[in-house]
């Protein structure tokens, strides 16, 4: 199952702006403004300017919240997202609930504090963001993930993401523990046109005290389809 534009010159604008090259302005963008994101629950919240939100929105990195004030918006982050600008990026500094700035490990052990699986899931969606696929949310799709090929507006998401824990079974996010759980989401997978793909995720007995744990993970990706009769055949007319 390859890409599924959404227009006849999709392809082409996907081309002509690649998503490496928005990144890179992002990023040049968000250092130069000396940018800071405010962490709120599971979320961090960021307050930018025109030029900022016009790249983040480009770059597909956070949602626009709502509010009063005309000259800047506000966007809430996820937390893989804003880790992924405050330690990949180096362009985005993370401030606590207290007002102070928080430097990875602080930010790391935040996060990790608020969701127990979040070093997994964060290798996965860096591993994916760091090859130029867009990341998004999979929860409205029962996955983890979903990856783009280039932004949403030009292309249909082409993979359903399931992040593994441990180098066989579901792990602490219990997923896929028996062939029904598979069976599921593959059907769900087809009718939506996605392939699934599992990112097994292995620590290799590194921890996850901090973010230089990162370094010693790794990751095992299959894409998994349901087996059609159909195509498996003999061709009776070669008989």
């Amino acid at each position: 199952m390859g890409p599924r534009w959404k227009g006849k010159d999709s392809e082409a604008k996907a081309l002509a702006n690649p998503m490496s090259k928005t990144v890179s302005q992002l990023k040049s963008a968000l250092t130069e403004a000396d940018s800071h994101g405010l962490l709120s629950g599971y979320s961090v919240l960021m307050e930018a300017e025109k030029e900022q939100t016009d790249l983040l929105n480009r770059a597909c990195f956070g949602q626009p919240i709502v509010t009063a004030q005309k000259d800047k918006q506000w966007f809430r982050l996820a937390m893989e997202e804003a880790f992924y600008l405050c330690y990949n990026q180096k362009c985005l500094k993370i401030v606590g609930e207290d007002g102070c700035a928080k430097n990875s490990e602080e930010s790391w052990k935040y996060m990790t504090s608020k969701r127990e699986t979040f070093p997994d899931l964060y290798k996965a969606y860096s591993s994916l963001r760091t090859r130029n696929w867009v990341v998004r949310s999979g929860s409205q799709y029962g996955v983890d993930l979903v990856a783009y090929r280039h932004h949403p507006a030009l292309v249909h998401s082409e993979y359903a993401v399931l992040v593994l824990s441990g180098g066989g079974g579901g792990g602490a996010n219990g997923r896929l523990k028996v062939w029904s759980d598979l069976h599921c989401t593959l059907r769900l997978c087809g009718s939506v046109a996605k392939t699934l793909l599992l990112l097994h995720i292995d620590r290799n007995g590194a921890g996850a005290g901090s973010p230089s744990c990162l370094e010693s993970y790794s990751v095992e990706e299959r894409t998994i389809t349901r087996w059609s009769p159909e195509q498996s055949r003999e061709d009776k007319s070669s008989s």
